[in-house]
């Protein structure tokens, strides 16, 4: 159980799914079918879910590179949180989105694994979030030509250490989309 008191609901938090920053990305149609997938699970089961968009240089708001994939729609009662940096908690409205809907539990997805993924991921956790990576719903691009291990690799990485992040009063963990329980 996370540390936040009162916090006992989950929600599905969709991150940078946008066509710019998945554009290149590993796996990406089988990734962003799999997020679609948990999208309607949650909504199914009454799970919220919230939308977080990244905007920078490269992913200049309004842009068609900022948008969210085809496919992938916010609900209009779906909270949409603007970000301009990694962590998706930094400088935004997102504490106090998922405090408004007692989330103490996050079921993690989507975009960019070794940035925005991880920074949000290890963002959560600090703030005391119990937080879970779907392993086969997140993705990244190739960034080799900077020195680091190919997208597969990156990928694997993240959900090997993730499984077995730790620490007192919080749960972390990685599952698969088949798996995913709300």
């Amino acid at each position: 159980m996370s540390k936040l008191e009162n916090r006992p609901n989950t929600a599905l938090l969709v991150v940078d799914v946008q066509n710019g920053a998945v554009e290149g990305a590993h796996e990406r149609d089988a990734v962003v079918a799999n997020i679609g997938s948990l999208v309607e699970k949650a909504r199914r089961e009454g799970v919220p879910v919230v939308w977080v968009q990244h905007s920078d240089e490269e992913l200049a708001r309004g842009s068609d590179d900022w948008r969210i994939v085809p496919g992938l729609n916010p609900d209009d009662a779906e909270p949409l949180v603007e970000k301009n940096y990694n962590d998706s908690f930094e400088d935004t409205i997102l504490e106090t989105v998922l405090s408004g809907l007692g989330v103490g539990r996050l079921v993690v997805v989507g975009a960019q694994t070794d940035a925005c993924i991880r920074s949000t991921l290890h963002g959560a956790f600090a703030r005391g979030y119990d937080a879970t990576l779907v392993s086969d719903a997140h993705t990244t691009e190739d960034q080799t030509a900077w020195g680091a291990p190919p997208p597969d690799q990156v990928i694997a990485h993240t959900n090997l250490y993730w499984t077995y992040e730790r620490a007192p009063g919080r749960t972390a963990g990685t599952v698969e989309t088949k798996d995913v329980d709300f």
